[in-house]
């Protein structure tokens, strides 16, 4: 196995992309941001599901912790970022594809007692590629079942077509076999929140969705208009936290004038601004 390296260590990437210098906050500043001291705006109605500054805080640190090389030390949740309020927190299994670059796990948290489901984000090394990739990326994946939905292929791919969804959806079920039918928090941070996204519509739709909560940091947009319409749909439980200085929600570009031939976030924006 190759070692696979923190993205998230740093405060911030300094980027220089179309001639302007832009910032990529980490999950921890996002959380930061949004849970001590900064500024909240909703963006969107928020259909009488409340954004909790608490459980954001908590499920942050799962979606830092995910960025472990460290497979032993995050396996037995002893790593330096599996401390604070996820103490413990018990794995039941690392989901890592070397050749995508991909990692994920699952476990059992404490408080609140849930289903965590967790996916790292890029890279350090590779960020800066990825994000200018994104300023260029069409849509071109149909979703299934929805024949106006269109998706990104890449974060539709990398959630459907790796070992991901396969050892997930095994791992939940072994979950509620063990633990009982616990509820399942979803979190990711960047490209994690993209297959976050998909991971909670997928659960939702075969589970119900109110069994499924997701919480994303500084994540991308990941399909059209329609397909936004339908996530709001089947993952009413939804909280995106933002923060005014990442580039990355912003990314691949939203263009008016194209209507559903362009990006569109799904609803329940918490948007931090320091």
């Amino acid at each position: 196995m190759a070692p696979l390296r923190r993205a998230a260590s740093a405060a911030v990437v300094l980027l220089a992309l179309t001639g302007l210098f832009l910032l990529v906050f980490s999950p921890a500043d996002a959380a930061t941001a949004a849970v001590e001291g900064g500024e909240l705006r909703r963006k969107q109605s928020d259909g009488g599901y409340s954004y909790n500054s608490t459980l954001a805080h908590i499920l942050v640190e799962y979606a830092s912790a995910v960025y472990t090389s460290d497979l032993t030390s995050l396996l037995t949740w002893t790593c330096p970022r599996c401390e604070g309020h996820t103490k413990g927190f018990e794995m039941i299994e690392i989901i890592v594809d070397v050749e995508k670059c991909l990692q994920a796990f699952v476990g059992v948290a404490p408080d609140p007692r849930s289903i965590i489901i967790a996916f790292r984000g890029t890279q350090e090394h590779s960020a800066s590629n990825w994000i200018e990739d994104l300023f260029w990326k069409q849509l071109d994946v149909t979703y299934p079942g929805m024949p106006d939905a269109m998706v990104h292929h890449g974060f539709y791919s990398a959630y459907y077509n790796t070992t991901l969804r396969h050892e997930i959806l095994k791992s939940v079920q072994w979950a509620w076999k063990t633990y009982g039918r616990l509820p399942i928090n979803v979190v990711g941070h960047s490209m994690g929140g993209a297959l976050a996204s998909f991971c909670a519509l997928d659960l939702s739709v075969k589970w119900g969705s109110h069994k499924v909560q997701l919480i994303t940091f500084g994540q991308p947009r990941v399909g059209n208009p329609a397909f936004a319409e339908y996530f709001n749909e089947q993952v009413p439980r939804t909280i995106r936290v933002t923060h005014e200085n990442d580039i990355v929600p912003h990314l691949p570009p939203y263009f008016y004038y194209l209507g559903e031939w362009t990006y569109h976030h799904f609803a329940r924006e918490v948007n931090a601004v320091t």
